[in-house]
């Protein structure tokens, strides 16, 4: 009789205790029903009804939600229709959270995409087509929604990517002969095999100094052998009127690099595709190995996967999500009206030099500019104790996870992020539309500044692969983030970015901590660029015990010696960079403020920083899905 009571009163007593109770349990299955109870016998079909049960349980203040509130997703694929949105009324409560956990992140994937089947190979001639392509391209019908095309701007084939059709091979590119601001056009070689006056639909990507612009082509002048590009709006008139970063013309170092793309004249390479919109037909050409019949090709539909999103009085509170893959979103903007980006992804609404400088922040300053935010798979408001741990970001468009505005002490630890287009954690509030880029921002409400999110042991691998000029982790106006013991690889632009406005001024910025992180294989195409960078006034910020390591030789670079491991920008001040290994002393302090204590950063810093740094033991695992320096890129050693 004892023997019974013994554990019996031991568990009891665990539970008094720690203040545990059992979770009501609420089961997600693919070959569920949403007219199911929602026990693990009877699952629900989708994860919206799943939270709108839990929703009603703590609405009706169920006794089962004491210890909180357990949604369970089994393994499978659910491809949605519409976003998950999380409200106020999902809150948990720190005694009672609510946890969505797949039951492993590999296999339990939230997809925004589309599956395009019933591919057969071309028999009959494409109007346009490259002679070398003929007889070796697919098509399928183009997904509809009704009799309306889904608009795509991203394809995967068994989870890899394919490349929109271009007229240069991938990773090589062109070069620009002039830019002329005046009438907002581009001349640029006219290219040899291919008539490209008259196609509809084509866009031109350009590389210039820190970021690129995608322009949709209006129409196309030959003259000799040269091409004039004429541009849509707005694109035209902001890619024209903005001076940074501008086209780059350099006899020394060559013009700004460029390709073209979307257009059936230029599939002709395996692992190409195209979308022909007004035949409502997808081409492609597989890759070795390929076989169309049995591959998984999927589109995105959904920008937005997920949003979590409360009010500043009644904000989302203690909810998690666990082991839980979000896949393929898409983004649709520079289909829509180009995009030209002014820094970490953040692309211009409207911006110009200014006749006479100056602006009541900035006496000198020569120009103005208003920015947008890119959107994200993942979206958190206004809330709190949002978590994500375990999870995977894989083939997003642009943002994957993105805390914007107003939230407080969120953790995000442990996940995967890869082939994400553009940055993959963004943290806080940059510019807002109305709002010029330069002004600091210090709202009076402190709720809305994000303050005390914590990023931890995340690995970050193939980012920033569709807007070349985002980061690995992006933070704007924080207030206490800790970035730590994460690794960040394989990425166009910069690793950790944080801060924004370029000023000295006071704003909501203070005590943030980027430590323990390893950064390495970046810069792979732009370069004014660091493994860190920061800007503007951060008081009792701290930079340590960092490793930052192989910086990419960039092919295209407008300064082909503007790339530094450590990189204090325009009005940083107030923080201390020490004790970071690094290769060389190649760091830049431009235009800092005062405060900035810089100590022990280099070769000489102790093996220790190197071995701690990264990821750490427990999170080790990730690493097996890292990829590095897949095309051999060359690497910068030391400071050459």
């Amino acid at each position: 009789m004892n023997f019974i009571r013994i554990p019996f009163i031991v568990l009891i007593l665990a539970v008094l205790l720690t203040g545990s109770s059992f979770a009501a349990e609420i089961w997600v299955a693919p070959n569920g029903s949403d007219t199911n109870n929602g026990s693990s016998q009877q699952p629900l079909a989708t994860v919206t009804m799943a939270i709108r049960k839990a929703r009603e349980l703590r609405r009706l203040n169920d006794p089962s939600v004491k210890g909180g509130i357990h949604i369970w997703i089994k393994k499978g694929i659910y491809q949605l229709s519409e976003l998950l949105f999380i409200r106020p009324e999902d809150s948990g409560t720190a005694d009672s959270p609510t946890t969505i956990e797949g039951l492993a992140a590999d296999q339990t994937i939230i997809s925004g995409g589309v599956n395009i089947n019933g591919w057969r190979k071309v028999t009959d001639d494409i109007p346009g087509l490259p002679a070398e392509a003929k007889g070796k391209v697919w098509e399928a019908d183009a997904p509809l929604i009704g009799n309306d095309l889904i608009q795509f701007r991203q394809l995967w084939i068994n989870g890899q990517k394919a490349i929109r059709a271009r007229d240069t091979d991938a990773s090589l590119m062109n070069r620009i002969l002039s830019w002329d601001h005046k009438t907002q056009t581009c001349w640029i070689p006219k290219p040899k095999t291919t008539n490209i006056s008259g196609i509809k639909g084509m866009e031109m990507f350009i590389h210039q100094w820190w970021a690129i612009a995608i322009l949709r082509v209006k129409s196309v002048e030959l003259q000799g052998d040269s091409a004039r590009l004429f541009f849509y709006q707005p694109e035209s008139r902001i890619q024209s009127e903005h001076p940074w970063p501008a086209p780059w013309i350099s006899k020394k170092t060559g013009n700004s690099a460029f390709y073209l793309s979307n257009a059936i004249q230029f599939l002709n390479k395996p692992g190409e595709w195209y979308l022909d919109a007004a035949h409502q037909k997808v081409y492609y050409i597989p890759r070795e190995g390929e076989d169309l019949k049995t591959a998984v090709v999927t589109a995105p539909y959904l920008e937005n996967l997920l949003k979590v999103e409360g009010t500043i009085d009644h904000p989302v509170n203690y909810v998690s999500f666990k082991n839980i893959s979000f896949q393929h979103s898409g983004w649709l903007l520079p289909s829509k009206m180009g995009l030209v980006p002014h820094q970490a992804g953040m692309y211009m609404l409207d911006a110009y030099k200014l006749k006479v400088p100056g602006t009541p922040d900035k006496k000198g300053l020569e120009n103005q500019a208003w920015v947008g935010r890119p959107g994200s798979a993942v979206e958190v408001v206004y809330a709190s104790n949002i978590n994500f741990e375990g999870c995977h970001f894989e083939h997003i468009a642009s943002t994957a996870l993105d805390y914007r505005r107003g939230t407080h002490n969120d953790l995000v630890k442990g996940n995967l992020f890869k082939d994400i287009g553009g940055t993959a954690i963004m943290d806080g509030v940059f510019s807002d539309e109305a709002q010029e880029v330069h002004l600091p921002y210090n709202p009076a409400d402190k709720r809305e500044v994000c303050t005390n999110d914590r990023i931890e042991n995340n690995l970050i691998t193939d980012a920033t692969n569709e807007d070349w000029g985002c980061v690995g982790i992006g933070a704007g106006y924080v207030k206490g983030i800790s970035i730590v013991h994460n690794e960040v690889c394989e990425v166009n632009y910069t690793g950790i970015s944080m801060g924004w406005g370029w000023t000295k001024t006071a704003n909501a910025m203070s005590d943030n901590k980027i430590t323990a992180n390893k950064i390495h294989h970046y810069a792979r195409n732009m370069y004014d660029v660091a493994g860190i960078y920061t800007l503007s006034a951060q008081p009792g910020s701290v930079i340590s015990n960092n490793v930052v390591d192989s910086i990419y030789k960039a092919p295209y670079a407008h300064d082909p010696k503007h790339w530094f491991y450590l990189y204090t920008d325009e009005g940083s001040s107030y923080i201390t960079i020490k004790n970071n290994w690094c290769p060389a002393d190649k760091f830049l302090q431009n235009a800092n403020g005062p405060g900035n204590v810089w100590e022990n950063n280099g070769p000489q810093v102790a093996e220790e920083v190197k071995n701690k740094a990264g990821l750490e033991r427990p999170y080790q695992y990730l690493l097996k899905y890292r990829s590095v320096s897949r095309e051999n890129q060359p690497i910068n050693h030391k400071t050459e």
